[in-house]
């Protein structure tokens, strides 16, 4: 059976939602957020985000294996990919925050990064939403990557990953 949705329909659609903490450490690389499968408010009618990975790969644990934080897309087309994240409180002076094309290395092209921000912290808790445009191919999983520069690891709270995708006539 493939992982991929083989029925035309429009407009695809992911949506991850990761309401457990995960770690970042202190003034780390970007880190891969994880996101769960299968979990009560996310949206995977087009098997984009599968313990079973369209190159074979089993994910057995989706909280330390950063291959729960891909969306492999499951057609071609102009993809919109969004994103919530919030931060515990710290001692930021800087969030850090991207899209990757493969993150790990999985393709002919990694880390092919995009919409990279840098921001100061804001006034009480950190919250930040983006949005970005790009072209998507199956064979090239996306995430969602964080860090920050704090100087104790700190947790996001609350991250969403979402990409719909509108396929090309």
């Amino acid at each position: 059976m493939s992982t991929h949705a083989t029925a035309s329909s429009g407009v695809q659609v992911c949506s991850l939602k990761r309401d457990t903490p995960q770690s970042i450490p202190a003034n780390s690389p970007y880190t891969v957020i994880r996101f769960p499968f299968g979990a009560a408010e996310s949206t995977d009618r087009f098997a984009m985000h599968q313990v079973e990975q369209p190159d074979g790969y089993v994910v057995t644990s989706w909280d330390t294996d950063d291959r729960s934080g891909l969306i492999w897309p499951s057609t071609a087309g102009w993809g919109t990919l969004y994103a919530m994240i919030q931060w515990e409180a710290g001692g930021y002076d800087e969030l850090r925050d991207q899209f990757v094309r493969d993150p790990l290395g999985l393709t002919p092209s990694p880390n092919d990064t995009t919409a990279t921000e840098h921001r100061p912290p804001s006034p009480g808790m950190q919250c930040w939403t983006k949005q970005w445009g790009l072209f998507v191919d199956p064979a090239v999983p996306l995430a969602l990557r964080a860090t920050h520069d704090d100087t104790v690891a700190r947790k996001i709270v609350l991250a969403e990953f979402k990409l719909v995708i509108h396929e090309a006539a």
